[in-house]
């Protein structure tokens, strides 16, 4: 039972993130789909509506099924690397950086699977950056955050610990 209850709280930290993602998209959508966007900081920050066919950066545009095929099989590594970090207090930080990417990867998903595109709406003017969402962001900063964590904080026997041992609560 002590598991499940551990799971389910994990789970629920997952619901928030993507349920946030989603809202955040169908404001997007709301407010500003048909028009020119709306300026945050002038020509610095704006909101800006686009339907990305693709991936980050534009990438594999109209490549719906082997974009939704990758998604599906990080999703699973990312799960079974979750299920296998002990659960001890210094892996905290890892299970937060799984939940977050597995968050964004859903997020993107999601819109993939029914729309055919992914709704971006965050654009910074300044850099012309590409338009991204807020599922983007979990997955960007859950990425930075897991290299600087293995780098950083982790040791290879922590690392080991992980990938070569089934950990129980």
């Amino acid at each position: 039972m002590k598991q499940l209850i551990y799971y389910i709280k994990w789970f629920a930290v997952f619901v928030i993130l993507v349920g946030a993602d989603q809202f955040t998209k169908q404001l997007a959508i709301a407010g500003l789909k048909g028009n020119s966007g709306i300026s945050i900081i002038k020509n610095v920050f704006k909101l800006f509506y686009l339907e990305n066919h693709g991936a980050a950066f534009g990438i594999f545009q109209e490549q719906r099924i082997p974009l939704l095929i990758i998604t599906v099989l990080v999703l699973i590594f990312i799960g079974y690397i979750f299920y296998r970090v002990p659960h001890e207090t210094k892996f905290i930080a890892i299970k937060w950086i799984l939940v977050i990417l597995v968050a964004g990867a859903v997020g993107n998903m999601i819109d993939r699977i029914y729309n055919g595109y992914v709704v971006d709406f965050l654009y910074f003017e300044l850099i012309n950056f590409p338009v991204f969402n807020v599922a983007d962001c979990y997955v960007v900063v859950g990425a930075i955050l897991a290299v600087i964590l293995i780098i950083f904080y982790y040791d290879d026997n922590d690392l080991n610990r992980i990938l070569k041992k089934k950990n129980y609560i």
